[in-house]
């Protein structure tokens, strides 16, 4: 199963299908933690799913002057849970690492540990949440050191389209961390499409420039229907422009139509040129504990997935 994900990662022809999910709190008993994973497998088996992304939640506090919606509780360690996943579902688990505050060393332990102890094969690293600031290890080593560990890591990165501006290039970032080792990228939650537009038309003209194939760019799009999830998703750093936030909380049903609305971005961003060159993909995520929210991501899935069949069943 893990070999046929890395060719779909790796294979621009490829269309990839992920759902993404946290780790149930730091300190849940092991029994809990085998009946969340069996209840979410259960969830996701009707979906035709490449594989699971096991988020790494971090406090992220020093990112921003806003106060946090919900109050931050540790997760279970994401390597386990990715197993615990990839067991239950049959597919493989793509395993997310902020680096943090380690250092070389503990990080060399760690990449040991999560190949060894949970047979952990896809990885996406994650940088700190706090630009400015001086840590023990460079991104860019970590994600080389990743590269080069006998394990043989299938490496990914994050894209962040907000963050690509005239002052700080997200675009220059990414083709710097495929030089690296990155093979993929799995953006943050998309609600608007015009920065995702402009992301991969920058990142295909600079990968032009370097003569560098592009690397595939994952979209990932979340269900809201409630005020508090957008302030959450707000404060993670989501952009949801006034008129989408006004659509969505004054809709009659807010999830179907938060649904309507990730499924017009998508469109939008796959209305141009670049895609005849940058692979794509969707993942699906539910930042919600509730019921509703989460019911309404798999109704997402399938509406993205029907929209990727229905454009690149025509344009490819």
């Amino acid at each position: 199963m893990t070999v046929a994900l890395k060719d779909k990662l790796l294979d621009p022809a490829s269309t990839v299908l992920l759902y993404g999910t946290t780790p149930p709190r730091a300190g849940t008993e092991e029994s809990a933690l085998h009946q969340a994973a069996d209840k979410l497998a259960a969830r996701l088996a009707p979906l035709p799913i490449d594989g699971v992304v096991v988020y790494d939640i971090q406090d992220e506090a020093a990112r921003t002057d806003a106060a946090r919606p919900f109050a931050f509780t540790g997760t279970v360690d994401p390597r386990h849970y990715s197993s615990l996943l990839s067991a239950r579902t049959g597919k493989p688990a793509i395993t997310y690492k902020c680096v943090g505050n380690l250092d070389e060393s503990p990080w060399q332990r760690w990449l040991d540990e999560a190949a060894r102890e949970h047979g952990v094969q896809f990885l996406s690293i994650v940088g700190r949440p706090t630009s400015g600031v001086r840590y023990p290890l460079a991104l860019s080593k970590a994600i080389r050191l990743a590269t080069a560990h006998p394990a043989g890591f299938t490496l990914g990165g994050v894209a962040i389209a907000e963050r690509h501006t005239t002052q700080r290039s997200e675009a220059a970032r990414l083709l710097a961390k495929s030089i690296e080792g990155c093979g993929y990228f799995i953006s943050q939650t998309v609600y608007h499409a015009k920065a995702t537009e402009r992301l991969l038309r920058d990142y295909l003209r600079d990968c032009h420039g370097a003569g560098l194939e592009p690397r595939r760019m994952v979209l990932t799009f979340s269900p809201l229907g409630r005020e508090k999830t957008m302030a959450f998703m707000n404060w993670l750093g989501v952009r949801i422009p006034p008129e989408t936030a006004r659509a969505i909380l004054g809709a009659a049903h807010p999830l179907a139509k938060s649904i309507d609305i990730c499924c017009d971005n998508l469109r939008r961003i796959l209305d141009h040129d670049y895609l005849r060159e940058i692979p794509l993909g969707i993942n699906v995520e539910s930042v919600s504990i509730n019921k509703d929210e989460i019911d309404a991501s798999v109704d997402l899935f399938h509406a993205l997935a029907a929209v990727m069949r229905e454009v690149l069943g025509e344009r490819r």
